[in-house]
């Protein structure tokens, strides 16, 4: 959307009365405070809120939801600490000519981030965009434009590369640390109950449905989740799985150590939503969520290799040997980045630790410590240097995108569900740097842990796409490439790269 088109949209609600009860207003100028707009006011952007009232340089001027209720409490929180009230608007367009906000940080859901941090940028604000930075690859493409053409800094809420035990971590590794390393594995093993059986549930009262669903899809107004805020994350239509909302922070952190900075040559992936039939011990159980909750994905770089696993379902007693060696458990999560190197290992654990390992899986030295990844974008806003921010939009484009390649590839041929046998003929012949063979096996015994009947719920086996890291197209896939967008709404059009 154009600044005029924003102007349009605040004037003709002016007049139609509802602007101006919403606190449209010109605010007193600036003070030498960074004044803040929190867009996205549930979990997240209570972390937002946090950081933003603890640095003394920030203050929260408005607070952008959709839901009513949600939003007023946040004010009321932030009033009784800050001492002043910010505004409360449930939409993000009410605020961007306002002259009291500097920058924005937004929370929402995925399919709203890259439009806001979009508007925001082409409104003069920098912006503090959650993870995945993008719903899609054009919309990661689209910021890194916007950022540049508009001179904003962009932050992407990857919070690891702020974090001082992945930063002397990933420096330990581009020093040889564990010798060469081409090959880094991610993990998700991560649990993920069923969101409830697919259904029509009441949109909660205080939400504003049309606004929620932005450049989404409207269903016109009713939920096929029980569960509204959260469980939309299992939704390709708002979400994009746990590859999209875990992944990027540990696939941000592959790439890093890896030395990678562009998108993968060739894709991958096959998994499937499957486990919860067995769970309600009912074989017709049909999960409201269509995003994979066991998914595999291979990322060929040429002369490196990324993996990603996802397991949603039970991950305890595991007997995955070498993973429960570099975790130092059998049992729990294991969210991580494990880089294979000619002379060791190196074990991303948690996202303030890293341990090193010989090529005997010995411990020999550790890397601890967090940071303040808010406090970077901050600096970077006053300091007005791009190079100093530690994830800007081309990173967050690059992590996100890896998210969006893999579920293309298991989208394109999720029905084309495979034996187990038919998956590993096809994935001896896929360029990896993995034992591809060997994490299928792993995979497979995780399901027959968790009763799956890979006979009846088989997985699925992706399409083997190739992709041009330049003009970021697929060269043997035009169904693939109407996937690096979606269809948008009027008036919630996020414009390609060319249109920003």
């Amino acid at each position: 959307m154009t600044q005029l088109n924003r102007r349009t949209f605040v004037h003709s609600s002016l007049a139609a009365g509802a602007a101006l009860s919403l606190g449209v207003r010109a605010q007193a100028a600036p003070n030498d405070k960074i004044g803040m707009a929190v867009i996205g006011a549930g979990g997240r952007g209570g972390s937002h809120i946090e950081a933003w009232l603890n640095d003394p340089r920030t203050e929260i001027r408005y607070i952008v939801d959709v839901d009513e209720k949600k939003g007023n409490d946040r004010c009321r929180q932030i009033e009784q600490k800050q001492g002043k009230r910010p505004e409360l608007v449930k939409d993000m367009r009410q605020v961007l000519d306002s002259k009291s906000i500097d920058a924005i940080s937004t929370a929402t859901p995925n399919h709203w981030h890259a439009l806001c941090g979009v508007w925001a940028m082409q409104a003069g604000k920098d912006a503090y965009i959650e993870k995945p930075i993008s719903h899609n690859i054009n919309e990661g493409a689209a910021l890194v434009a916007a950022a540049k053409k508009y001179a904003r800094m962009c932050q992407v809420g990857t919070q690891c590369r702020s974090h001082a035990a992945i930063r002397d971590a990933m420096k330990f590794l581009a020093e040889g640390g564990i010798g060469e390393v081409k090959f880094a594995r991610g993990l998700c093993y991560k649990r993920r109950k069923s969101i409830g059986a697919k259904g029509d549930y009441p949109v909660p009262e205080a939400v504003d449905f049309n606004l929620w669903s932005g450049p989404a899809q409207y269903t016109d107004p009713k939920v096929t989740r029980k569960q509204f805020h959260y469980d939309w994350h299992w939704q390709r239509l708002y979400g994009n799985g746990d590859l999209g909302n875990q992944g990027p922070h540990q696939t941000d952190i592959a790439r890093w150590g890896l030395g990678i900075n562009t998108h993968p040559q060739s894709i991958i992936s096959y998994g499937g939503r499957l486990g919860y039939q067995a769970e309600r011990k009912d074989p017709a159980y049909v999960d409201a969520g269509d995003t994979a909750n066991t998914e595999v994905s291979i990322y060929d770089y040429g002369d490196k290799c990324i993996v990603f696993e996802t397991r949603g379902l039970d991950v305890n007693n595991s007997d995955d040997a070498e993973l429960n060696r570099l975790f130092g458990s059998d049992s729990g999560n294991k969210i991580g980045v494990i880089f294979y190197g000619s002379e060791g290992y190196l074990a991303q654990t948690s996202y303030a630790q890293c341990t090193v390992f010989d090529r005997d899986f010995n411990k020999v030295k550790e890397f601890n410590g967090g940071g303040d990844h808010f406090g970077n974008f901050l600096d970077a806003c006053q300091s007005r240097d791009a190079k100093s921010l530690h994830a800007d939009a081309w990173e967050g484009h690059l992590s996100a995108g890896i998210s969006h390649l893999g579920n293309i590839s298991y989208y394109l041929n999720e029905a084309n569900t495979a034996s187990v046998e038919d998956i590993a003929a096809v994935l001896k012949d896929v360029k990896s740097l993995d034992d591809n063979g060997a994490t299928l096996e792993r995979t497979v015994k995780h399901l027959q842990r968790s009763q799956v009947d890979l006979g009846k719920y088989p997985l699925s086996l992706g399409k083997l796409l190739k992709f041009d890291p330049q003009a970021e197209t697929f060269t043997n896939s035009p169904e693939g490439n109407e996937m690096l967008t979606r269809n948008y709404r009027d008036g919630f059009v996020c414009p390609d790269s060319h249109g920003v």
